[in-house]
């Protein structure tokens, strides 16, 4: 499983959310299988976005078309984005 990870600080959760709702990039069409949404308990303005694809290409693809997206809504929705494409080598369940 590949993972594409967001992340970033927020002016707030809720226009944040709103914003990722209206899924730009059309996740589904993108090759999205699931999607995961963090937030640090000690910092209500960062959140971590993991969302999982089948092929690094769809991943690739994805983290493009958000780097054309995101540099519309840095410093007023969105601060400091970091983008890192990952492979999951290892899942244990105890």
């Amino acid at each position: 499983m590949i993972v594409l990870r967001i992340e970033h600080k927020i002016a707030n959760y809720a226009g944040w959310k709103r914003a990722f709702e209206n899924d730009p990039i059309n996740r589904k069409q993108s090759g999205v299988i699931r999607y995961r949404i963090y937030r640090p308990v000690d910092d209500e303005a960062f959140v971590i976005i993991d969302l999982e694809f089948e092929h690094p290409e769809q991943a690739l693809e994805t983290m493009k078309a958000l780097e054309n997206i995101f540099p519309k809504i840095e410093g007023s929705i969105i601060f400091g984005v970091q983008l890192k494409i990952l492979e999951v080598i290892e899942t244990v369940e105890i």
